[in-house]
Protein backbone atom coordinates (compact mmCIF):
# COMPACT_ATOMS: atom_id res chain seq x y z
CA UNK A 1 0.00 0.00 0.00
CA UNK A 2 2.85 2.03 0.95
CA UNK A 3 4.04 2.03 -2.92
CA UNK A 4 0.51 3.23 -4.17
CA UNK A 5 1.07 6.90 -1.73
CA UNK A 6 1.87 9.86 -3.08
CA UNK A 7 2.03 11.29 0.60
CA UNK A 8 1.88 9.48 3.81
CA UNK A 9 2.82 10.98 7.39
CA UNK A 10 2.03 9.54 10.70
CA UNK A 11 1.77 11.09 14.29
CA UNK A 12 2.82 14.94 13.27
CA UNK A 13 3.46 16.90 15.51
CA UNK A 14 4.56 20.72 15.46
CA UNK A 15 4.56 23.19 18.71
CA UNK A 16 4.68 26.51 18.45
CA UNK A 17 5.80 27.78 21.79
CA UNK A 18 3.61 25.71 24.34
CA UNK A 19 0.58 25.55 21.62
CA UNK A 20 0.37 21.87 19.35
CA UNK A 21 0.02 23.36 16.13
CA UNK A 22 -0.02 19.68 14.65
CA UNK A 23 -1.33 17.11 17.25
CA UNK A 24 -0.39 13.51 15.60
CA UNK A 25 -1.85 14.12 12.15
CA UNK A 26 -1.98 10.90 9.72
CA UNK A 27 -2.45 11.19 6.50
CA UNK A 28 -2.32 9.08 3.20
CA UNK A 29 -2.57 10.43 -0.29
CA UNK A 30 -3.24 7.82 -3.10
CA UNK A 31 -1.33 8.54 -5.90
CA UNK A 32 -3.38 10.28 -8.96
CA UNK A 33 -5.59 11.15 -6.44
CA UNK A 34 -7.69 14.96 -5.70
CA UNK A 35 -7.28 15.47 -2.23
CA UNK A 36 -8.60 17.73 0.30
CA UNK A 37 -7.60 18.78 4.07
CA UNK A 38 -10.49 20.56 4.88
CA UNK A 39 -10.65 22.79 8.13
CA UNK A 40 -11.16 26.21 9.81
CA UNK A 41 -8.90 28.70 9.92
CA UNK A 42 -6.26 27.71 12.67
CA UNK A 43 -6.57 24.38 12.15
CA UNK A 44 -3.27 23.44 11.33
CA UNK A 45 -3.47 22.69 7.35
CA UNK A 46 -0.79 24.69 6.28
CA UNK A 47 1.49 23.44 9.22
CA UNK A 48 0.80 20.12 8.02
CA UNK A 49 1.43 21.04 4.12
CA UNK A 50 4.56 23.07 4.93
CA UNK A 51 6.23 19.99 6.70
CA UNK A 52 4.82 17.19 4.45
CA UNK A 53 6.80 19.36 1.64
CA UNK A 54 9.92 19.87 4.12
CA UNK A 55 9.48 23.54 4.79
CA UNK A 56 9.53 23.24 8.11
CA UNK A 57 10.48 19.90 10.22
CA UNK A 58 8.47 18.29 12.60
CA UNK A 59 8.44 17.71 16.57
CA UNK A 60 7.61 14.74 15.66
CA UNK A 61 6.11 11.79 13.46
CA UNK A 62 7.60 10.54 10.20
CA UNK A 63 6.55 11.65 6.10
CA UNK A 64 7.04 10.38 2.81
CA UNK A 65 6.78 12.09 -0.32
CA UNK A 66 7.10 10.69 -3.90
CA UNK A 67 8.54 7.34 -1.93
CA UNK A 68 11.37 9.42 -0.15
CA UNK A 69 11.75 10.36 3.91
CA UNK A 70 13.37 13.39 2.72
CA UNK A 71 10.98 15.94 0.65
CA UNK A 72 13.45 18.24 -0.15
CA UNK A 73 15.03 15.94 -2.19
CA UNK A 74 11.97 15.56 -4.54
CA UNK A 75 11.08 19.24 -5.04
CA UNK A 76 11.76 19.04 -8.77
CA UNK A 77 9.35 16.46 -8.90
CA UNK A 78 6.41 19.02 -6.60
CA UNK A 79 5.29 21.94 -7.39
CA UNK A 80 3.69 24.31 -4.83
CA UNK A 81 1.25 26.89 -4.34
CA UNK A 82 2.30 29.04 -0.96
CA UNK A 83 -1.10 30.50 0.66
CA UNK A 84 1.30 33.79 0.69
CA UNK A 85 1.27 34.65 -2.80
CA UNK A 86 4.40 36.13 -4.59
CA UNK A 87 5.59 36.92 -8.33
CA UNK A 88 8.46 39.73 -9.40
CA UNK A 89 5.87 42.79 -10.68
CA UNK A 90 8.29 43.65 -13.26
CA UNK A 91 8.16 40.45 -14.97
CA UNK A 92 5.62 39.43 -17.48
CA UNK A 93 3.62 36.78 -17.22
CA UNK A 94 5.23 34.43 -19.83
CA UNK A 95 8.78 35.02 -18.17
CA UNK A 96 7.09 34.61 -14.38
CA UNK A 97 5.86 30.93 -15.20
CA UNK A 98 9.23 29.97 -17.24
CA UNK A 99 11.18 31.36 -14.03
CA UNK A 100 9.75 29.56 -11.63
CA UNK A 101 9.73 26.31 -13.90
CA UNK A 102 13.69 27.10 -14.46
CA UNK A 103 13.40 26.58 -10.62
CA UNK A 104 12.41 23.26 -10.31
CA UNK A 105 15.00 22.45 -13.00
CA UNK A 106 12.97 23.45 -16.10
CA UNK A 107 14.74 24.68 -19.39
CA UNK A 108 14.09 28.78 -20.14
CA UNK A 109 13.24 27.74 -23.50
CA UNK A 110 10.90 24.92 -23.23
CA UNK A 111 9.37 26.87 -19.77
CA UNK A 112 8.14 29.99 -21.71
CA UNK A 113 6.96 27.99 -24.76
CA UNK A 114 4.77 25.67 -22.34
CA UNK A 115 3.88 29.11 -20.40
CA UNK A 116 2.58 30.35 -23.46
CA UNK A 117 0.45 27.56 -24.11
CA UNK A 118 -0.62 26.93 -19.92
CA UNK A 119 -1.74 30.46 -20.63
CA UNK A 120 -4.22 30.51 -23.59
CA UNK A 121 -5.75 26.72 -22.12
CA UNK A 122 -6.75 29.23 -19.34
CA UNK A 123 -7.95 31.63 -20.62
CA UNK A 124 -5.13 34.28 -20.36
CA UNK A 125 -3.69 34.23 -23.58
CA UNK A 126 -4.50 38.12 -24.49
CA UNK A 127 -2.43 38.41 -21.21
CA UNK A 128 0.79 36.63 -22.34
CA UNK A 129 3.10 39.82 -22.40
CA UNK A 130 1.63 41.71 -19.59
CA UNK A 131 3.52 42.72 -16.59
CA UNK A 132 2.23 41.11 -13.57
CA UNK A 133 1.66 44.68 -11.94
CA UNK A 134 -0.63 45.14 -14.21
CA UNK A 135 -3.00 42.04 -13.77
CA UNK A 136 -5.81 41.91 -10.97
CA UNK A 137 -5.12 40.01 -8.19
CA UNK A 138 -7.59 36.70 -9.30
CA UNK A 139 -4.83 36.51 -12.82
CA UNK A 140 -1.35 37.12 -11.11
CA UNK A 141 -2.62 33.98 -8.29
CA UNK A 142 -3.70 32.06 -11.72
CA UNK A 143 -0.39 33.00 -13.29
CA UNK A 144 1.51 31.75 -10.08
CA UNK A 145 -0.60 28.57 -10.38
CA UNK A 146 0.66 28.09 -14.06
CA UNK A 147 4.33 28.36 -12.38
CA UNK A 148 3.90 25.66 -10.09
CA UNK A 149 2.64 23.42 -12.66
CA UNK A 150 4.79 24.54 -15.71
CA UNK A 151 7.47 22.27 -14.61
CA UNK A 152 4.65 19.01 -15.08
CA UNK A 153 5.27 17.79 -11.92
CA UNK A 154 3.91 14.28 -9.92
CA UNK A 155 2.92 16.41 -7.14
CA UNK A 156 0.73 19.13 -7.25
CA UNK A 157 0.41 20.83 -3.19
CA UNK A 158 -1.85 24.25 -3.00
CA UNK A 159 -2.31 25.82 0.00
CA UNK A 160 -5.60 27.89 -0.06
CA UNK A 161 -5.94 28.03 -3.56
CA UNK A 162 -9.04 29.61 -4.17
CA UNK A 163 -8.70 32.42 -1.67
CA UNK A 164 -9.45 35.33 -3.05
CA UNK A 165 -10.68 34.58 -6.48
CA UNK A 166 -13.98 35.97 -8.30
CA UNK A 167 -15.90 32.88 -9.58
CA UNK A 168 -14.58 33.13 -12.74
CA UNK A 169 -11.61 32.50 -11.80
CA UNK A 170 -12.84 29.62 -9.35
CA UNK A 171 -13.59 27.76 -12.10
CA UNK A 172 -10.55 28.39 -14.28
CA UNK A 173 -8.93 26.92 -11.01
CA UNK A 174 -11.47 24.09 -10.75
CA UNK A 175 -10.65 22.80 -14.37
CA UNK A 176 -6.74 23.34 -13.77
CA UNK A 177 -6.85 20.87 -10.91
CA UNK A 178 -8.86 18.65 -12.72
CA UNK A 179 -6.79 18.78 -15.83
CA UNK A 180 -3.62 17.69 -13.60
CA UNK A 181 -5.35 14.66 -11.84
CA UNK A 182 -6.28 13.77 -15.94
CA UNK A 183 -2.69 13.98 -16.76
CA UNK A 184 -1.69 12.00 -14.10
CA UNK A 185 -0.75 14.54 -11.11
CA UNK A 186 -1.59 13.77 -7.57
CA UNK A 187 -3.24 17.18 -6.31
CA UNK A 188 -2.86 17.95 -2.46
CA UNK A 189 -5.08 21.03 -1.56
CA UNK A 190 -6.27 22.83 1.48
CA UNK A 191 -9.17 24.89 1.76
CA UNK A 192 -12.14 26.15 4.30
CA UNK A 193 -14.75 26.44 1.54
CA UNK A 194 -16.27 23.15 1.26
CA UNK A 195 -18.49 23.78 -2.25
CA UNK A 196 -14.73 23.15 -3.98
CA UNK A 197 -14.07 20.26 -1.93
CA UNK A 198 -17.49 18.81 -2.57
CA UNK A 199 -16.81 19.45 -6.11
CA UNK A 200 -13.49 17.97 -6.68
CA UNK A 201 -12.06 15.48 -3.96
CA UNK A 202 -11.77 11.69 -4.63
CA UNK A 203 -10.75 11.56 -0.79
CA UNK A 204 -10.74 14.09 2.04
CA UNK A 205 -9.57 14.59 5.75
CA UNK A 206 -10.98 17.35 8.09
CA UNK A 207 -8.87 18.87 10.54
CA UNK A 208 -9.50 20.55 13.60
CA UNK A 209 -7.39 21.85 16.79
CA UNK A 210 -5.05 19.70 15.11
CA UNK A 211 -6.41 16.58 14.81
CA UNK A 212 -7.45 14.84 11.89
CA UNK A 213 -11.31 14.34 12.85
CA UNK A 214 -12.58 12.50 9.27
CA UNK A 215 -10.55 10.48 6.31
CA UNK A 216 -12.83 9.42 3.67
CA UNK A 217 -14.29 10.10 0.50
CA UNK A 218 -17.39 12.92 0.13
CA UNK A 219 -20.02 9.91 0.32
CA UNK A 220 -18.25 8.28 3.20
CA UNK A 221 -18.68 11.79 5.01
CA UNK A 222 -22.56 12.47 3.77
CA UNK A 223 -22.88 9.04 5.06
CA UNK A 224 -21.88 10.50 8.87
CA UNK A 225 -25.33 12.25 8.98
CA UNK A 226 -29.06 11.50 8.09
CA UNK A 227 -31.05 12.61 5.26
CA UNK A 228 -33.57 15.06 5.92
CA UNK A 229 -37.46 15.42 4.73
CA UNK A 230 -39.48 18.78 4.12
CA UNK A 231 -42.92 18.27 4.23
CA UNK A 232 -46.22 20.34 3.52
CA UNK A 233 -49.06 19.44 4.33
CA UNK A 234 -52.27 20.02 2.12
CA UNK A 235 -54.78 20.68 4.93
CA UNK A 236 -54.81 22.53 8.71
CA UNK A 237 -52.03 20.79 10.45
CA UNK A 238 -52.78 21.78 13.79
CA UNK A 239 -52.60 18.02 15.44
CA UNK A 240 -49.80 17.13 12.65
CA UNK A 241 -46.85 17.43 15.34
CA UNK A 242 -47.77 14.44 17.08
CA UNK A 243 -47.58 12.10 13.43
CA UNK A 244 -44.36 13.78 13.00
CA UNK A 245 -41.00 12.36 14.05
CA UNK A 246 -39.61 13.77 17.35
CA UNK A 247 -37.26 16.01 16.22
CA UNK A 248 -39.98 17.50 13.58
CA UNK A 249 -39.77 21.40 12.96
CA UNK A 250 -41.61 23.98 11.63
CA UNK A 251 -40.01 25.52 8.45
CA UNK A 252 -41.64 27.94 6.50
CA UNK A 253 -45.18 26.63 5.38
CA UNK A 254 -44.10 22.67 5.99
CA UNK A 255 -42.04 20.72 8.40
CA UNK A 256 -38.17 19.88 8.51
CA UNK A 257 -37.34 16.55 10.41
CA UNK A 258 -34.56 13.70 9.83
CA UNK A 259 -36.34 10.76 7.60
CA UNK A 260 -37.56 7.37 9.52
CA UNK A 261 -34.97 4.67 9.42
CA UNK A 262 -38.07 2.81 7.79
CA UNK A 263 -38.00 5.13 5.22
CA UNK A 264 -40.57 7.77 4.18
CA UNK A 265 -43.52 6.00 2.95
CA UNK A 266 -45.30 4.37 6.13
CA UNK A 267 -45.17 8.31 7.39
CA UNK A 268 -46.69 9.21 4.26
CA UNK A 269 -49.53 6.33 4.96
CA UNK A 270 -50.30 7.74 8.16
CA UNK A 271 -50.39 11.67 7.19
CA UNK A 272 -52.66 10.84 4.22
CA UNK A 273 -54.71 8.30 6.14
CA UNK A 274 -55.26 11.44 8.76
CA UNK A 275 -56.26 13.57 6.04
CA UNK A 276 -53.55 15.86 6.10
CA UNK A 277 -52.29 15.29 2.53
CA UNK A 278 -49.43 16.09 0.72
CA UNK A 279 -49.07 19.86 -1.03
CA UNK A 280 -45.06 19.22 -1.13
CA UNK A 281 -42.39 16.74 -0.41
CA UNK A 282 -38.26 17.22 -0.69
CA UNK A 283 -35.86 14.75 0.82
CA UNK A 284 -32.15 15.63 1.19
CA UNK A 285 -29.34 14.69 1.21
CA UNK A 286 -26.63 16.05 3.70
CA UNK A 287 -23.96 17.79 2.24
CA UNK A 288 -20.25 18.41 3.59
CA UNK A 289 -20.76 21.44 4.39
CA UNK A 290 -23.19 20.32 7.23
CA UNK A 291 -20.52 17.33 7.80
CA UNK A 292 -18.41 20.19 8.35
CA UNK A 293 -20.14 21.90 10.87
CA UNK A 294 -21.17 18.73 13.09
CA UNK A 295 -17.26 18.30 13.42
CA UNK A 296 -16.11 21.64 13.16
CA UNK A 297 -18.32 23.63 15.45
CA UNK A 298 -20.47 26.67 14.00
CA UNK A 299 -18.20 29.07 15.76
CA UNK A 300 -14.98 28.03 13.77
CA UNK A 301 -17.32 27.77 10.43
CA UNK A 302 -18.62 31.18 10.93
CA UNK A 303 -15.01 32.57 11.13
CA UNK A 304 -14.23 31.15 8.36
CA UNK A 305 -17.32 31.91 6.14
CA UNK A 306 -16.51 36.16 7.66
CA UNK A 307 -12.75 35.93 6.15
CA UNK A 308 -14.07 34.03 3.01
CA UNK A 309 -16.47 37.30 2.45
CA UNK A 310 -14.09 39.71 3.44
CA UNK A 311 -11.65 38.17 0.63
CA UNK A 312 -14.59 38.12 -1.71
CA UNK A 313 -15.34 41.59 -0.87
CA UNK A 314 -11.35 42.69 -1.60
Amino acid sequence: MQSDLAVSASGLIKRFGERRVVDGVDIAVPQGMIYGVLGPNGAGKTTTLRMLLGIIEPDGGTRRVLGNERPREVSDQVGYLPEERGLYPGMKTVQAIAFMGALRGLDWKTGRKRGAELMEAAGLGHAVDQKIRKLSKGMAQLVQLLGSIVHQPDLLVLDEPFSGLDPVNQERLEKLILAERDRGATVLFSTHVMAHAERLCDRLTIIAGGKVRFEGTVADARATLPFKAHYVPHFPDDGLPALLPADAARDGDGWRFTLPDEGIEALLVKLIDAGYGISGLSIERPSLHDVFVRIVGHKALEAADVEALGEAAA
